[in-house]
């Protein structure tokens, strides 16, 4: 039998659980020893229903296992950083969720942290990991659409946050538009170099209240010269709206939006077919799997990780200055973003 890596997992809420269960049950490199949560039930439900022998409180039993090679952090956002620089004190290697942490100088931190141990970290940004977006980063890679000219990506979600969750998710271009500009640095190869953002509050007057826009539209410009647009609503009726297309010398690639099914039924009224899927638990099922997979391969097999903490911090640098675009109505280069 192959060498299983040994994992614990912090954070026992619906991502940590989705990991729990993947990890237990999907991936048979993955051997969950451990997991907690600050509240003790969560954390011994997930253990009882993927069979995962311990279950605590206290995350700190997960970093002095000596066992437990590999920690997943699944916790709040806000404790995602300490839980890098703690594990990787722990000889530890790290799979944190998005963000790392809202402030550029804790990232550099814990990064520096991870440098210093010698230890292995990889940032749960999966739509890298979703099978039509792969596919078009590889045909981009390839040259098989020549050179890229233009992204479009349409990132909407099929309701708004609760309010409560808006108030301190730092916005919707650190929320949501983050997981879009890591995917425009994937997909096109090159770094932003500068940011124009526009937005409104088109959808709920109470999220305007908090502080925050619910609708933007998002100018990108890339070192190698192509141009992008990002899209976001915080509500499509229709559903979990998520499509890109990559225009380029020789071709362009689109990805479309998943539906349940692929039927098409056809009547005297209209031609009609499924909705896309309602949320990303539902949408990315098979990235989720394939990115904690290749995290545990990389372990395994003493390779880079696919998503790196510099991977990380980049689309932090590309939401603060489509923050500040937006405050100062004008564009802004990621080379006016030193530190916040």
């Amino acid at each position: 039998m192959s060498r299983r890596l040994n994992v614990g997992i912090i954070g026992a809420g619906r991502i940590g659980k989705l990991h729990a269960e993947n990890l237990s049950l999907r991936i048979p490199e993955a051997n969950v020893l451990a997991i907690a949560d600050v509240y003790a039930d969560a954390a011994k439900q997930a253990a009882s229903a993927f069979n995962i022998p311990k279950a605590y409180a206290d995350h700190r039993a997960i970093m002095e296992d000596k066992d437990i090679e590999a920690v997943i952090v699944c916790s709040s956002t806000d404790t995602h950083a300490q839980m890098i620089e703690e594990a990787a004190a722990a000889g530890k290697h790290v799979f944190c969720e998005k963000p790392i942490d809202p402030q550029l100088a804790v990232i550099d931190r814990a990064l520096a942290a991870v440098e210093q141990a010698k230890v292995k970290l990889q940032v749960g940004f999966n739509r890298r990991f979703d099978p039509g977006f792969r596919r078009a980063h590889e045909m981009v890679a390839a040259g098989q659409i020549g050179q890229a000219h233009i992204l479009r990506i349409t990132s909407r979600d099929p309701a708004p946050p609760p309010i409560a969750y808006v108030k301190v998710s730092g916005g919707i271009f650190f929320d949501m538009t983050i997981h879009d500009f890591d995917m425009a640095r994937y997909l096109m190869g090159s770094e932003v170099e500068e940011v124009y953002a526009a937005g409104g509050v088109l959808v709920d007057p109470e999220i305007g209240k908090a502080g925050d826009i619910d609708t933007a539209v998002i100018t990108l410009r890339f070192a190698n010269g192509a141009l992008g647009t990002i899209d976001n609503s915080r509500k499509a009726v229709y559903g979990y709206d998520q499509r890109v297309e990559v225009f380029g010398s020789a071709g362009v690639v689109i990805v479309g939006n998943q539906t349940p099914d692929n039927l098409v039924h056809s009547d005297a009224q209209g031609v009609h077919s499924a909705l896309p899927l309602y949320f990303f638990m539902q949408r990315y099922t098979e990235a989720y799997i394939a990115e904690m997979r290749e995290f545990i391969a990389s372990i395994l097999g003493d390779k880079q990780t696919p998503v790196t903490g510099q991977d990380g911090r980049a689309p932090v640098v590309i939401a603060y200055a489509a923050a500040k675009s937006y405050r100062e109505h004008r564009p802004v280069r990621l080379s006016e973003i030193t530190s916040n």
